[in-house]
């Protein structure tokens, strides 16, 4: 392709949904994805180099498996200028089932990744099966008031393991009640440290292959991406 060969002169950023059944394909597939439904689409766009050129996309934060997205977000390299709305009309023809295109605006061409910017996730958590309303809000005031939550994560290569305090990378978290309860949260997300859902339902006390995991909003420090209601209430 022409395209391989050109220096990319503008950058698009994408919102876009990941739900349904596309909660079961990993973070590599879902830029896959992306970069089949690009192709498709016959957008101008920048490879990277090498002997395994792929089209030049970044997204801004993984979605683990299992979770949805209601406002993921991602940048996109182009070699020729293309109008927001042209764009998002060829691409949104050519997403997968599952991924939907949101919004799309041009940004500046050069300037920080969107994993630099990147501050936070904010989510709501659903339960598959029945959670006392009452019991769950008096978990969650407690986990807020207590000074420091100390959890284990992944082992160090002689065994032992490392803890780290959940606390500092809680932002928010409170339970609202609808059909049953919902707890919602905003968590820290940078380059250096990421809070996790699970680990806050595992201090909980809740299981957490039990929850519906729905990311419903990213934000940044230097980019405010357009928030559903859900995350602006947050």
């Amino acid at each position: 392709m022409e395209s391989e060969t050109k220096a990319a002169t503008a950058r698009m950023r994408l919102i876009f949904s990941k739900e349904g059944a596309t909660r079961y394909i990993s973070h590599l597939d879902l830029a896959r994805a992306l970069e089949r439904a690009l192709n498709r689409a016959a957008l101008p766009v920048a490879y990277t180099q090498g002997f395994n050129r792929r089209p030049r996309l970044s997204l801004a934060a993984a979605l683990p498996l299992g979770y949805t997205g209601a406002a993921e977000v991602a940048d996109v390299w182009l070699v020729e200028p293309v109008a927001p709305a042209t764009f998002m009309a060829q691409l949104a023809a050519k997403m997968p089932p599952g991924i939907g295109l949101r919004a799309v605006h041009e940004t500046p061409l050069i300037g920080p990744s969107l994993q630099q910017q990147l501050a936070e996730s904010i989510y709501e958590v659903a339960f598959a099966e029945a959670v006392d309303g009452p019991a769950l809000r008096d978990a969650v005031a407690a986990l807020l008031a207590a000074p420091t939550l100390l959890r284990e994560k992944k082992r160090t290569k002689d065994g032992r393991p490392q803890q780290f305090d959940l606390r500092p990378l809680i932002l928010a978290l409170d339970v609202t009640e609808g059909a049953g309860p919902l707890l919602r949260l905003r968590l820290v997300h940078t380059a250096t440290q990421t809070g996790r859902p699970d680990d806050v339902l595992d201090a909980l006390g809740l299981d957490p292959l039990a929850a519906r995991v729905h990311r419903v909003g990213l934000r940044f420090t230097a980019y405010e991406p357009p928030l559903t209601d859900e995350a602006a209430a947050i």
